[in-house]
């Protein structure tokens, strides 16, 4: 994957070179960049949050009947968008959020955006690990035994604990970062940061606590990242380079 989008950028036409803004940041696994955050900086999320809800507990039962809810919810379109949004392979994750934007985040028109949101992937994704190793909570399927909107990643999504939402985090994440760039449309990119994380309960694969959670996790590495240097300057590239592209219309 990155050979071809270094491959597009250098064919490209932008000011900035994204195969050269990019050439020193390695990859954490084929396709996706290293965060901004070492591991010591990333927010802590057991330190943050509460256990997840208990047995016999008001928030257990809530969690239980918002997915029996969306279980019973015969919403093809619904399911297939969970589908789409459970896919964070970049940039095809990011698509749904283009489009409430209508304004194309590519290599070539907006290099430093396109680094910036992939490389926020991992670094809201790995600040909820501390809580999903230490309590390795059961996914939703794996206590309904009911399906998924994503049956290849059952097998994996069974060894990683369902407390707290990563999807969440980073669509949440994205949502803060992207309200910043376009004040303009704020609310539409909230509500799809919303929705991008009940895609998750809608898919079978988290609880609504580990969805609100997530999002809380994702606000504190968004408020963590605006203490990083080099993340702070590649959301001043953005920024130019959205205005630029402003004044070509």
């Amino acid at each position: 994957m990155t050979v071809v989008i270094i491959m597009l950028s250098l064919n490209g036409c932008a000011p900035y070179n994204y195969a050269k803004i990019a050439k020193d940041i390695k990859e954490v696994y084929p396709g996706q960049l290293e965060g901004y955050l070492k591991t010591e900086a990333l927010p802590d999320s057991k330190t943050l949050l509460p256990p997840p809800p208990q047995q016999g507990s008001a928030a257990l039962e809530n969690d239980r009947e918002v997915s029996n809810l969306y279980l019973a919810t015969n919403d093809s379109l619904r399911w297939k968008q969970a589908h789409v949004d459970a896919n964070l392979d970049f940039p095809s994750s990011i698509d749904s959020f283009t489009r409430i934007l209508h304004k194309k985040i590519s290599v070539e028109t907006t290099p430093y955006l396109y680094l910036l949101l992939q490389r926020v992937i991992a670094d809201a994704s790995a600040s909820t690990y501390s809580a999903k190793i230490y309590y390795k909570r059961l996914r939703p399927f794996m206590v309904n035994n009911q399906p998924t909107c994503d049956p290849k990643a059952e097998s994996f999504l069974r060894t990683s604990g369902s407390y707290p939402s990563g999807h969440s985090a980073i669509g949440w994440a994205w949502a803060l970062i992207l309200t910043e760039l376009f004040p303009d449309q704020t609310n539409a990119i909230l509500q799809k940061g919303q929705a991008f994380g009940e895609s998750r309960i809608v898919c079978n694969v988290h609880w609504y606590s580990d969805v609100i959670e997530g999002r809380l996790i994702g606000a504190a590495a968004v408020a963590v990242l605006h203490g990083n240097s080099k993340f702070q300057h590649d959301l001043k590239k953005a920024r130019q380079e959205i205005k630029r592209n402003e004044k070509k219309k």
